[in-house]
């Protein structure tokens, strides 16, 4: 378990600098040149990342449960998820979606994490979505203080939000009907 709290402690950490302490963020930025940073981020996450999943992964083998959900859980949480793909893909294609919820990869990551929350009653599972949850809410309200830094992507269009959408529930059906069972082990819908 303590893999996976630090490797998430050092993902959700590096992915905070910008809402504890953005001044500090662009002078390092500055210092070490954007190339640098970039570099130095990326490694920080994959760590944090490789952590967080090899941790998770010792953490199933010996579950503690802190609630059982009822078995229909798993249909809300499927509805949660519904458009999360969506707007995972929203802020690379900039049309109606991306501007109507700002940041929808924030909101993706809330019903992501909700959704996981709900449905899974591990402490291992509570760990881990709910980390992102709580990170992401409050990634939200920070946003209420600061400007969200550009994500590049596709010039905005229309079509962008038909291509979100179209690809979106192509993944999401992807993952729920064959990817969640094969690269996780559970199958969503039982």
């Amino acid at each position: 378990m303590m893999t996976l709290i630090l490797g998430l402690g050092l993902f959700l950490g590096v992915h905070s600098v910008s809402i504890i302490a953005p001044g500090w963020r662009d002078r390092a930025a500055a210092r070490l040149g954007a190339v640098p940073w970039k570099g130095l981020y990326s490694l920080t996450s994959i760590a944090g990342f490789a952590l967080l999943l090899v941790g998770y992964a010792a953490a199933r083998t010996q579950p503690v449960w802190l609630y059982i959900p009822p078995s229909w859980m798993r249909y809300v949480a499927a509805a949660l998820m519904l458009p999360v793909f969506p707007l995972f893909l929203a802020p690379y294609l900039p049309g109606r979606i991306k501007s109507a919820t700002r940041h929808p990869l924030l909101l993706a990551t809330v019903l992501w994490a909700l959704a996981h929350v709900l449905s899974n009653g591990t402490l291992h599972d509570v760990v881990l979505f709910g980390g992102f949850l709580v990170w992401a809410v409050v990634d939200l309200i920070s946003l209420r203080r600061r400007a969200p830094r550009p994500v590049p992507g596709a010039p905005p269009s229309a079509a962008n939000d038909w291509i979100a959408l179209g690809l979106g529930l192509g993944l999401y059906a992807l993952t729920v009907l064959w990817a969640h069972a094969r690269v996780i082990g559970v199958a969503p819908l039982g």
